[in-house]
């Protein structure tokens, strides 16, 4: 797509800044303006190629912010740095798009949207559990198709979760937000695995638990699994929650799907590659009374042949983000990010993104993720 077919906003800016999608609300662009940033925004729905995006880079360009469908490497990172880039920004928390090493090397800080997209996903985590193991997509398509005659005993029975345990797969925000849901909603125990401990979230469980005895009802317990394998052979259920590197590429694959119960029900939102696709879809076809639920596949837009057929899966187009004020704060976020580079503020370290959400954003930059490696000074 040339240059000239994007969308222009605020043309007499002094500094550039292109925007490979169209993002949502307004207060982005407003933030960008004030660092007097003249921005360019593509309108194309389609995932734009490098080698358009390098066109729209061309020979003066102060700033981009980018998807999570393209691959930011050393191409792309290399005519930044040659059009005079100063700041990328991923629209996305996760950042496995981007070669953190080739933007560094071109002295490029990157940016990513911590911190609005917590709850958001954990609820849609949540949302597919349940439909999965109530076969909501299955009852619908069933009554769409008239196929409905009357209630029966039989009908569509699925699994109750309550009082069960539910497994993490990573207990970072994302994770401890789904398992505190699943807890205190569910009454259900949690058995998390994670590199790290995580004090926090067994602290609040215990505390929860606690509460729940002194009314007479059971307790509910949170443990630290010592394998993901011990946490899929114990769980009922089993959401993810894990980034995505060399050491996650493919985590669930059919070795250990087989360790699952045969009526668990598996729930990914983090990202695709995470589950062996064609593994998950021999596991169903043989298990008819296991349940997934996914936000996310490993060849997006593309599923893996026979996916889609699966009545024991619920599927959905990677929406775990897509709230109003998710998306809007994501676009607050990278934009802020690309501003706070630009006007040479420093580092925002700490965890609360929130006050970038509304009103004047602070004197700083929210989210750096490379800010270490390129000695970025840290807010006082």
């Amino acid at each position: 797509m040339p240059t000239t077919d994007w969308r222009m906003h605020n043309p007499a800016g002094s500094r550039r800044v292109i925007v490979t999608k169209e993002l949502p609300g307004r207060r982005w662009l407003e933030i960008l303006a004030a660092a007097d940033c003249r921005v360019e925004i593509c309108p194309s729905l389609e995932v734009l190629t490098a080698a358009e995006i390098r066109a729209a880079l061309g020979t003066r360009c102060d700033g981009a912010i980018g998807q999570l469908t393209e691959a930011w490497g050393a191409e792309l990172f290399g005519a930044l740095q040659a059009a005079g880039g100063k700041v990328y920004s991923n629209y996305a928390v996760g950042f496995n798009n981007v070669d953190l090493g080739a933007a560094t090397a071109c002295g490029i800080p990157v940016g990513n949207t911590p911190g609005v997209l917590t709850e958001t996903t954990a609820e849609m985590a949540v949302a597919l559990t349940f439909a999965a193991a109530r076969r909501l997509g299955e009852a619908e398509r069933f009554l769409r198709a008239g196929r409905y005659r009357g209630w029966l005993p039989t009908l569509f029975m699925g699994e109750l979760l309550r009082g069960g345990t539910v497994g993490i797969i990573g207990a970072g925000r994302i994770g401890e937000a789904y398992a505190r849901m699943m807890a205190e909603g569910h009454r259900m125990h949690v058995v998390y695995a994670d590199l790290r401990p995580n004090p926090g979230l067994e602290q609040h469980i215990a505390a929860y638990g606690a509460f729940l005895a002194s009314r007479g009802l059971p307790p509910v317990t949170c443990r630290r699994a010592e394998t993901v394998e011990e946490l899929l052979a114990a769980a009922d259920c089993v959401s993810i929650h894990t980034l995505l590197d060399a050491t996650t590429h493919r985590l669930i694959d059919a070795r250990r799907l087989a360790l699952m119960k045969p009526n668990a029900v598996l729930v990914n939102t983090s990202r695709g590659p995470v589950i062996h696709e064609a593994d998950l879809v021999a596991h169903c076809r043989t298990h008819p009374e296991f349940r997934a639920g996914l936000d996310v596949f490993e060849d997006e837009p593309a599923l893996a042949p026979g996916l889609a057929d699966l009545e024991n899966v619920v599927i959905v187009p990677h929406i775990a983000s897509a709230t109003g004020w998710t998306r809007r704060g994501m676009a607050d976020l990278a934009a802020a990010n690309v501003a706070g580079i630009l006007r040479g503020l420093p580092v925002w370290n700490r965890p609360d993104v929130t006050p970038f959400l509304e009103g004047p954003p602070p004197a700083a930059t929210p989210s750096i993720v490379n800010a270490g490696e390129l000695g970025l000074t840290p807010m006082a």
